[in-house]
Parts: structure tokens; C-alpha cells; sequence
């Protein structure tokens, strides 16, 4: 499985507009098979609960909110290249018409 940082590394989407890239990961994703959903829901929690552990401490250290902020980076970093890459293989592509 290759994973994909970018739209725009998508093979098929490069030289489409981000809104139209995006519309159609998001039919893609809705195409996605149960596990795949659930594997991606499961990773979105590990990142996202730690944020949440880290908020409640800062009443003892406050330097747990950033390390929160720090964690919090992480998900677009880890979350969507996994997301763009299982979506992929669900991609229809609509014909392109060509105005030569």
C-alpha cells in the first residue's frame, strides 16, 4: 500500500481542483469496506484521547498543554495519509473530456 502525504499525489487527481479532489475522496471514503473504516476510526482515537489525558492534567502542569498541542499535530501527519491511501482503491474517476 503506498501512502499518499498529498491529494495531489494521487494518481488520477493531480491536475483536478482541490474541491473536486475532495469530493471524491469523500465518495471514496464512503465506498470504504467496514474494517477500513473501523482501522481508521481506531487510529483517530490513539491520537485524539491522548490530547484529551494531556488537557486534563494541566491543572498539576501546565506543561502537558503542550504537549497536547504537540500530539494534536500529529493527527494530520498520521491520520490522513492512512485515509488517502485506503481510499484510493475506491476511487471512480469521471471521465476527463478532452478540448482538442
Amino acid at each position: 500500500m503506498a501512502f499518499y502525504f498529498s491529494t495531489r499525489n494521487i494518481p488520477g487527481l493531480q491536475h483536478r481542483p482541490l474541491a473536486e479532489r475532495m469530493a471524491l475522496l469523500e465518495a471514496a471514503g464512503k465506498r470504504m469496506s467496514v474494517p477500513e473504516k473501523t482501522l481508521l476510526n481506531v487510529l483517530k482515537l490513539l491520537v485524539i484521547v491522548p490530547v484529551f489525558a494531556l488537557i486534563l492534567q494541566t491543572a498539576t502542569d501546565w506543561t502537558s498543554l503542550l504537549w497536547a498541542f504537540l500530539v494534536f499535530l500529529l493527527y494530520p501527519l498520521v491520520v490522513k495519509p492512512l485515509q488517502y491511501s485506503l481510499c484510493v482503491k475506491h476511487l471512480s474517476l469521471p471521465e476527463t473530456t478532452s478540448k482538442e
